[in-house]
């Protein structure tokens, strides 16, 4: 047994040719001081064989540039460096410990209004980081490991109503208008949509597939495509290339044109992400379960053991589809009803409608 306690904390001491070499664990669980034993007792006999050579002087910034050229940089890890660079770069990773999570923290909050979930991002985002460091066997243990984030309030989420879509379509500059019918349609993420291409899309099966996600667990998903979408894709058909561009030219930012599209829709504003949210919600409210719901939109399912087993077939994921369009279809001859009726003395209806180049034929080859 390598393992003793001094007071509340776990010390692991390990001899090495003679040598004796101990180490405080952080911990007075025996599960996880056991497990950093462990990780000690490899660590020091890679260094022993010369395997690893540890660097832990370098800074956060010099990790975070190392990340950015060799990692698996994803876009949400360079928008989460911004803020936390200017506090972290020049901290030595060997000296990071989690009271200074707390400090960041309350850093953050005297900067400027910021949610907790945005900060428990940032921390998870250079938690990432740091594990990726002591892959690359610059740090013997991540010291935000287990970090306690703050628990996150659930927050209602904003869902379009089929009028505010149309509106919102009707403003929309035309680029936006096929992004913003595919998000709808599909639940697809932003980068998502940007970063489709034709070889991925396979118009006579009407099924997309998503080959680069935000998270690992949306990558490589089908998704069966509605009548709408399908009839906009089959319009433009390309053989390769980006399936959604403005001139020819690939598409890096949507938020000019989403801003201006809602301000001449005069509705109230919602975030383009509300789209997935959208899409979810129609799926739940046409009886969608969510196993098959998380499965369509690239969620992930967690680290249960048994989640490693479930697989949505094709077929339940058509019917998913199927489920929404009828239910569309249902709430589509309700809404102008309602309308109707509210608006008795004016004589106005307003009704769903498709836009003109969506019923449009393709065009021949």
């Amino acid at each position: 047994m390598s393992l003793f306690k001094r007071g509340n904390v776990y010390w692991t001491y390990v001899y090495v040719r003679g040598v004796r070499y101990s180490k405080s664990t952080g911990s007075g669980n025996l599960r996880t001081a056991t497990r950093i034993d462990e990780r000690f007792k490899e660590e020091l006999n890679l260094k022993r064989h010369h395997l690893i050579q540890l660097n832990p002087d370098m800074t956060v910034g010099q990790v975070a540039a190392d990340f950015i050229a060799k990692g698996e940089l994803r876009a949400w890890h360079l928008d989460r460096l911004k803020p936390l660079l200017p506090f972290w770069a020049d901290i030595p990773i060997g000296d990071i410990h989690k009271s200074m999570a707390t400090e960041y923290r309350r850093r953050r909050h005297a900067e400027k209004i910021v949610t907790d979930t945005t900060i428990n991002r940032d921390l998870e985002a250079l938690r990432h980081i740091l594990f990726w460091a002591v892959d690359e066997g610059y740090l013997a243990a991540n010291p935000l490991t287990r970090l306690r984030l703050v628990p996150e309030r659930r927050k209602p989420r904003s869902v379009i109503s089929l009028d505010e879509e149309q509106k919102l379509l009707d403003a929309a500059a035309p680029h936006l208008r096929e992004i913003a019918i595919a998000s709808l349609y599909t639940g697809m993420r932003r980068g998502e949509i940007l970063n489709q291409r034709w070889e991925h899309v396979d118009l006579n099966r009407k099924l997309l597939f998503v080959t680069r996600s935000k998270t690992a667990g949306g990558e490589g998903r089908e998704i069966p495509l509605t009548d709408r979408v399908h009839s906009l894709l089959l319009f433009r058909k390309q053989s390769e290339g980006l399936v959604f561009t403005f001139h020819n030219h690939s598409i890096k930012a949507i938020k000019t044109a989403w801003k201006a599209a809602i301000r001449r829709a005069s509705i109230r504003y919602y975030r383009f992400h509300d789209l997935r949210h959208t899409f979810n919600t129609r799926l739940m409210e046409a009886g969608v379960m969510q196993e098959v719901r998380k499965t369509l939109m690239g969620h992930s399912n967690g680290e249960d053991v048994n989640s490693i087993y479930t697989h949505v077939e094709l077929p339940a994921k058509r019917e998913a589809i199927r489920k929404l369009e009828l239910w569309m279809a249902e709430q589509s001859k309700i809404e102008p009803e309602v309308e109707k009726r509210s608006t008795v003395s004016t004589g106005k209806v307003v009704s769903f409608r498709l836009n003109p180049k969506e019923r449009s034929e393709p065009h021949s080859a």
